[in-house]
C-alpha cells in the first residue's frame, strides 16, 4: 500500500536503517555515506543526491571483508 503523503518528487534516501560508521573507512556500513553526506542529504539538491547515490556502490569494497572478529568463540 502506496500513501499519497509519503510520496515524494526527489531523490530518495539511500538510508538502509542499518546506521553505523566504519571507524576505519569512515562511512556507514548501510548506505556508504560519510558522516558529512548523511548530515547535509537535506540541503543537497537533487543533481547532488543522484551523483552521490550514483558513487555508494563503488564504495562498498571499502569495508568489504572488514569485520571485526567476534570476542567471545563462535559455537558450532
Amino acid at each position: 500500500m502506496t500513501d499519497a503523503v509519503w510520496q515524494r518528487d526527489g531523490v530518495e534516501s539511500p538510508c538502509v536503517n542499518l546506521c553505523l560508521i566504519h571507524t576505519e573507512a569512515k562511512i556507514c556500513i548501510g548506505c556508504y555515506r560519510s558522516a558529512d553526506e548523511i548530515a547535509r542529504w537535506s540541503d543537497m539538491n537533487p543533481d547532488e543526491r543522484r551523483a552521490l547515490k550514483a558513487d555508494l556502490p563503488t564504495r562498498a569494497p571499502r569495508i568489504k571483508g572488514r569485520r571485526r572478529k567476534p570476542k567471545v568463540p563462535v559455537l558450532k
